[in-house]
């Protein structure tokens, strides 16, 4: 008999081959039909695969939240590949993932690549295989059977993938009836556990097999999927407003920035737009110079040796543009770079240039901390296919700062950067969770080292007060950099999603292999902690969650134009002319509408534009001296002597940290 631990401390003796479901209709049919998985040891399961040893059980329901739609969504992705098999016989199937809304699937069309037209069929299928509630059953196979099968079903992508795994591997299948996918699982008992009205078929793109544009190009479906109607709908209408949010829609509408062609992933800002960076640089800059930083610029092509060095060269050089030291050949048809050029590449991070600013001369322990900011432009060789507005590009300049500090003052500095990311980030109204992302798989460094920085970061974060549930304190095993573990503040917009943004990484590795060193009070060298942080992470990519985040509506003190005054008729081109320039005077940046349209048409315009005040100027407020107010996105307007109207909008204009 087997011994299984229930989660309240019960022990059950069970038979080899009962199932968590057995167990689960054991204690009650409402359990048995509301149990849809098993964590066995930990380990999410089928609740029908029998449990093979001593074990801790624990029954997962869709209360479950997290697993129960893990499971969904992995079955909604098999159950797409089956309808798509069956509608578009010939197909072969490639790979299917859940997503965090919802899943995808790839597939290479034996004719054509799928279009959205083909979506509502492919539903109408699905719902055909939900409803026919048939079981997934789950097999083991052997690993050269397998590949024979793929094989003689003409799955070419199935049988390379299988022929790649190791001999030996437990290889599984889950069948629904006749078809059937590789798959480790875990997966529903049977498709009639799916409901039928919680998903939906969003688009099509193209994806590369295995992600490499040297291979086949494939189709890719995507969907959402939830656990029921009312997740599904609420999901959409969050779509639908995310939609009106989008940042680049909105920056085209107001005039912001445009990306093209002729510099894939680097943005071109107008005037407008740029005015929005300009306001967050000097805000940024406020705040580290009241918090003690010290402002550098460094070079943005640096020698390949230093990246050797850094060890940067071996771990991100796919991502490195590269550039050969030497005057291109421009004589023959020869190559245009010859075999003994010296290489040399664009920064894609700040941090071993400032390791060489803080080598220039001998530092003290009485020095120490040294905070050196800069607004780092930076180049990473991001996909084409992975470039995506402001949030994914090839040229970014990042607020970044490094902290070199000795081993007792750690725990005080990266208590103080919270502090001051808390104030920053309460300014632009975000709520933050925070995430201690541990040592990674592949690293530098030793494990005590490792070992040190984890523990530092916690204790820091506790006296920050920030390791609460309010704080959505967690730790994430594996997630850090290469080099160091790091703190990660994911931000909560205003409809809810969420964004990992600024970071602060506690590092020993890089001091150590470029050799930086102070002299301590005992007259020997030692090596300086090296912090890495930035707050709102890139200027591009925060502007654009700003975009978002605000739906345009731009705080005063952000938005690009603050005012327009707008005149009803021709007779008050001069008074508006005057208010511009008296606004202009008192710092507040406004603008002058006297077209020949109608004032209907004008405010409709500058709202779409998202001004958030327009002064409408005629006769009647030409003679009284006055404007009437229209404040974007309220009701009605105010009539008030110009004065009032200055005053109010210029204490509204002043940045959060100047108030």
């Amino acid at each position: 008999m087997l011994k299984i631990t229930l989660p309240d401390g019960s022990v059950r003796d069970v038979a080899p081959g009962t199932t968590p479901a057995d167990i689960a209709a054991a204690i009650g049919p409402g359990l048995a039909k509301a149990a849809i998985a098993a964590r066995v040891d930990g380990e999410l399961r089928d609740i029908t695969r029998p449990l093979e040893q001593d074990s801790h059980l624990a029954l997962v329901t869709a209360k479950d939240e997290a697993d129960a739609l893990e499971l969904a969504r992995h079955d909604f992705a098999h159950v797409l590949a089956e309808a798509v098999q069956a509608l578009f016989p010939g197909t072969q199937i490639t790979f299917g993932p859940s997503t965090d809304d919802g899943f995808y699937y790839d597939f290479a069309p034996e004719d054509r690549p799928f279009t959205e037209e083909d979506l509502p069929l492919i539903e109408a299928e699905m719902r055909k295989i939900i409803a026919a509630n048939k079981p997934l059953v789950r097999e083991v196979m052997d690993r050269d059977a397998l590949i024979a099968a793929w094989r003689a079903a003409g799955e070419t992508f199935k049988a390379e993938w299988a022929a790649e795994l190791p001999e030996g591997e437990e290889l599984t299948v889950y069948r629904s009836g006749d078809w059937y996918d590789m798959c480790r699982g875990p997966h529903l008992a049977s498709t009639g556990r799916l409901d039928p009205a919680a998903f939906k078929l969003t688009r099509v793109s193209g994806a590369y097999w295995r992600g490499d544009q040297k291979n086949a190009m494939l189709s890719r479906i995507y969907g959402t999927g939830w656990l029921n109607k009312k997740q599904l709908a609420e999901h959409l209408t969050r779509l639908e407003e995310a939609g009106k949010r989008d940042h680049r829609k909105l920056g085209a509408e107001m005039d912001l920035f445009h990306l093209q062609a002729e510099a894939h992933g680097s943005v071109f800002w107008h005037p407008k737009g740029y005015l929005i960076w300009r306001e967050l640089e000097a805000y940024m800059r406020r705040a580290i110079d009241a918090a003690g930083y010290r402002e550098v610029k460094t070079p943005q092509v640096m020698d390949a040796r230093q990246w050797e060095q850094s060890g940067h060269w071996g771990k991100y050089r796919e991502n490195m543009f590269v550039i050969p030291d030497e005057v291109p050949n421009v004589a023959d048809e020869g190559p245009l770079v010859s075999d003994d050029a010296q290489w040399m590449a664009l920064k894609p991070m700040n941090c071993p240039a400032h390791i060489l600013i803080f080598k220039q001369g001998i530092k003290s322990y009485r020095d120490l901390p040294l905070r050196f900011y800069e607004n780092g432009c930076c180049h990473r060789n991001e996909p084409h296919g992975a470039l995506h507005g402001l949030m994914r590009v090839r040229q970014f300049t990042q607020d970044d700062a490094h902290i070199f500090c000795r081993e007792d003052q750690i725990v005080e500095e990266v208590r103080a950067f919270c502090a001051l990311a808390d104030r920053i980030y309460k300014d632009f109204g975000f709520t933050y969770s925070i995430k201690l992302a541990l040592r990674p798989e592949k690293r530098f460094g030793s494990e005590e080292m490792w070992d040190m920085a984890e523990n530092e970061l916690r204790a820091a974060v506790a006296a920050a007060g920030l390791n609460t549930p309010e704080f959505g304190w967690e730790e994430l095993p594996g997630e850090g950099a290469f080099y160091a573990p790091k703190l990660e503040w994911h931000l909560t917009d205003a409809i809810g999603r969420t964004w990992q943004v600024g970071t602060i990484q506690s590092d020993r590795v890089l001091p150590d292999r470029l050799d930086a060193s102070y002299v301590g009070e005992d007259g020997a060298r030692h090596r300086p902690v090296m912090l890495h942080r930035a707050i709102f992470g890139s200027y591009e990519r925060f502007i654009g969650i700003l975009i978002e985040h605000y739906a345009g509506r731009f705080p005063l003190w952000l938005a690009p134009v603050q005012a327009v005054v707008a005149t009803i008729v021709s007779d008050a081109d001069d008074y508006a002319l005057n208010v511009v320039e008296r606004l202009r005077a008192a710092g507040i940046r406004a603008e002058i509408d006297v077209r020949n349209e109608k004032i209907n048409y004008k405010v409709r315009e500058h709202s779409l534009a998202k001004v958030p005040n327009l002064l409408v100027v005629g006769r009647r407020e030409a003679e009284e001296g006055k404007v009437a107010l229209r404040v974007l996105g309220s009701e009605g307007q105010s009539f008030l002597s110009v004065d009032d109207v200055i005053s109010r909008l210029a204490i509204e204009a002043r940045a959060p940290d100047m108030r």
